[in-house]
C-alpha cells in the first residue's frame, strides 16, 4: 500500500496526542524547546541515511511510500521518521514526568495537618560524650568527666 509509511507515523502522532493535552506533557506548548530537542537529532540521522543510501546499504520500498523524494534520495517518510519518532519519544517522557509530579505534590497535601510532627532524629553523639558501659564505670575518671559536664537542658540552679 502507498503510503504506508506516513501512515504508520500519523498513528504514532495520534497515540501519544493525548499526552500533550490530557496529561500535560507541554511538549507542543514550548516549540522552541522541542526544536532544540529534535532537530540535531533529526540532522544526524539525516546524514546518516544520506550515507547509507549513497553506498547502496539502506533502501525504501517505493510501493510503501509516497514517492516524494528529499535531497539525497531520502523519501519524506524517512525524515518525518527523524521527527516524528523522537516527538513521541518526548512526550512520553514530559507525560510520565507530569505525572509523578502530580502524585508527589498530592502525597504533600493528603499528609495530616492535624498530625503532630515527627520528632527530629537524634543527632549523632561523640562516644565519650554519653557514658557507656564500657568506658563510663562509676569508679572511673572518665565516668567522672562525663557526669559533670552540663547536659543539653540542664540548667543553672
Amino acid at each position: 500500500m502507498a503510503s504506508e509509511y506516513l501512515l504508520v507515523l500519523a498513528g504514532c502522532v495520534l497515540v501519544t496526542l493525548p499526552l500533550e493535552f490530557i496529561l500535560g506533557a507541554r511538549v507542543y506548548r514550548r516549540p522552541a524547546r522541542l526544536a532544540a530537542v529534535v532537530l540535531p537529532v533529526a540532522a544526524v540521522f539525516y546524514v546518516w541515511d544520506l550515507v547509507a543510501i549513497a553506498r547502496g546499504h539502506w533502501w525504501f520500498n517505493p510501493a510503501r511510500t509516497s514517492g516524494v523524494l528529499l535531497p539525497g534520495g531520502v523519501p519524506l517518510e524517512e525524515a518525518l521518521f527523524f521527527l516524528v519518532i523522537p516527538l513521541c519519544g518526548l512526550l512520553t517522557y514530559e507525560a510520565v514526568g507530569a505525572v509523578l509530579a502530580r502524585r508527589r505534590s498530592r502525597r504533600v497535601e493528603v499528609t495530616d495537618p492535624v498530625a503532630e510532627p515527627a520528632k527530629p532524629l537524634a543527632r549523632p553523639t561523640h562516644p565519650l560524650a554519653e557514658p557507656s558501659h564500657s568506658l563510663a564505670e562509676p569508679s572511673s575518671p572518665l565516668a567522672e568527666l562525663v557526669e559533670a559536664r552540663p547536659r543539653e537542658g540542664d540548667r543553672d540552679a
